[in-house]
């Protein structure tokens, strides 16, 4: 076996774990704040802010990933072992609410429920009502109404991995609880779900960062979450030590929810080392059933997608002609640039530290760059606190040091430009371009290397010649990703953006925070449209995991 010598290996190791500094930075960065800011409001934060800061985030994280458990397991179930009108169209269908961020559908739906909206007033024009006291109508500006809200827009997140593990499970167990007398429904409980538990967890985990980093949806509907509360700490009250006190929390409570699936996992005693037959067996649903699983898997849909794109282009429409301004226009460039510059980074550093990790083989170093890559789980706000502040202190430092050479003070380079934005968006998506790659580069034998290494090419050569053309496909979905996602991206934009510099992003928040919904419309749209790539990838994907209709 040909392997690759040490002198070959230390320069991709060495650039490798340069590129892992920056990205661990935000994590370090907060460590180090919260650890030396003074003690001396921990006693207002815990008798006053972080009782209901936590209460609430607990309520609306998990109510949230109760709702979306149960409409992403239920949806996957259905598709997965029934088969009825309108399941081809349905499976793919379910991951269409991912197109739209979550603070979208948020204030899509305020504007549409509250007492001012559409519906409130066509109930009151049709009953002859005249006051709020004539009837009743659920607040939707409330913490239930969020729950429902978010869980609409991410339960596709528990479908998608509910879907995978349900289609692999280990199907003589399935038949041999059939043959003891289990029901459909017992079945699915005892032997499916269990079986299925890891990947639905890895949803549900997905689903509470997505919770815990959102503060354009919890804004709309007046819930103050501990996302929220960092962002209200730091710069309504300018105290930076409390935001990251409440940001090391916010990390340690992942870290520990992370750390209890894991430990569940090993504890369960479940084996799921079982193989799925070539073809899952299906059940054909007629009548009443047919309909009723078409609208279990519909409704969410409904509600997730369709209603809120239907609201948006009705004011879209209306205000199409009049919401294309220059400050549109200005917004969407930097929307892409911010996006191309970012997936471009990502990428390179996708590739750098994939293709170290592949030629050393270190366990330090693919620690390393794991570590590097948990920004994801970072809400925005902790991102932007982990990042503004080592770079503000750089240029503090710079500029006391060319002052003193020589007079001159360049002032704000890195913390006040995009340097701090793309950072911020590397270190947030660094695991999207690094999990799609380390996949790609797994598909590629060794045996290619080595046989490229006998016929006298360099590293150079074999990662141009032999690994970027079989890592194409995952390169382009890579990119995609990253692309949609930075477009989207809302809490960090906020944060670290410069000066008057406006994105899609923050165009969208800031219209709709002041009440502008039909000027918000055009502009929320076009975010919808470029989430609906990720879509497309996702939906191609389940075309190789589901089995034939």
């Amino acid at each position: 076996m040909v392997k690759p010598l040490m002198g070959e290996r230390l320069p991709s190791t060495i650039v490798a774990a340069l590129l892992a500094v920056p990205l661990s930075l935000p994590i370090l960065t907060i460590i180090v704040l919260a650890l030396g800011a003074s003690l001396s409001a921990w006693p207002h934060l815990l008798s006053v802010v972080l009782p209901p800061l936590a209460w609430t985030t607990l309520l609306f994280c998990g109510g949230t990933a109760l709702v979306t458990l149960l409409l992403g397991c239920t949806s996957a179930w259905l598709i997965a072992m029934y088969r009825f009108t309108g399941r081809g169209m349905l499976r793919w269908m379910s991951l269409l609410p991912l197109a739209i961020p979550g603070y979208i559908t948020a204030f899509v739906y305020v504007d549409f429920l509250t007492y001012a909206g559409p519906l409130q007033g066509w109930l009151r024009g049709m009953m002859g009502w005249q006051r709020p006291g004539d009837y009743w109508f659920p607040d939707i500006r409330s913490l239930a109404g969020a729950v429902l809200v978010m869980s609409l827009a991410l339960y596709p997140y528990v479908y998608l991995s509910a879907l995978a593990a349900f289609v692999k499970q280990p199907v003589n167990q399935l038949l041999a609880a059939r043959t003891l007398g289990r029901s459909p429904l017992r079945a699915f409980l005892d032997i499916t779900l269990p079986q299925a538990r890891p990947a639905v967890m890895v949803g549900l985990v997905l689903v509470v960062m997505e919770c815990l980093n959102d503060i354009g949806a919890v804004s709309f509907f007046g819930v103050r979450t501990v996302g929220y509360g960092i962002y209200s700490t730091w710069l309504d009250q300018g105290d930076l030590g409390g935001a990251a006190q409440l940001a090391l929390l916010a990390l340690l409570f992942i870290a520990m929810l992370i750390w209890l699936e894991q430990v569940a996992r090993v504890k369960d005693g479940l084996s799921r080392s079982a193989k799925a037959s070539a073809e899952l067996p299906s059940q054909r649903l007629t009548g009443w059933r047919a309909l009723l699983a078409l609208v279990v898997v519909g409704f969410p849909v409904l509600l997730g997608f369709l209603l809120p794109v239907l609201l948006l282009l009705g004011h879209g429409l209306r205000r199409f002609s009049s919401s294309l301004t220059a400050e549109l226009g200005t917004a969407l460039g930097n929307s892409l640039l911010l996006a191309f510059l970012a997936c471009a980074a990502t990428l390179l550093a996708g590739l750098v530290t994939g293709y170290a990790n592949r030629r050393a083989g270190s366990a330090g170093l693919q620690s390393l760059t794991r570590f590097a890559s948990l920004g994801y789980a970072l809400p925005g706000t902790v991102l932007g606190i982990g990042i503004l502040v080592p770079l503000a202190q750089f240029d503090l430092g710079l500029n006391h040091l060319t002052e003193a050479m020589g007079g001159w003070r360049p002032g704000i380079i890195l913390s006040g430009g995009l340097f701090g934005l793309v950072l911020a968006y590397v270190t947030r998506f660094m695991i999207i371009s690094q999990g799609t790659l380390d996949a790609g580069y797994e598909k590629i034998p060794l045996a290619y290397d080595h046989v490229a290494r006998t016929l006298g090419r360099g590293p150079w050569r074999i990662f141009r010649d032999v690994h970027l053309p079989l890592l194409k496909p995952s390169m382009i979905a890579a990119a995609l990703l990253v692309f949609v996602d930075a477009m989207k991206e809302l809490p960090a934009t906020l944060i670290l953006r410069p000066f008057d510099f406006e994105t899609l992003a923050t165009r969208v928040f800031t219209l709709a925070s002041l009440g502008q919904i039909e000027e918000s419309a055009t502009t929320a749209l076009a975010i919808v449209v470029a989430g609906l790539l990720p879509v497309i990838i996702l939906a191609r994907g389940l075309r190789k995991v589901l089995p034939r209709e």
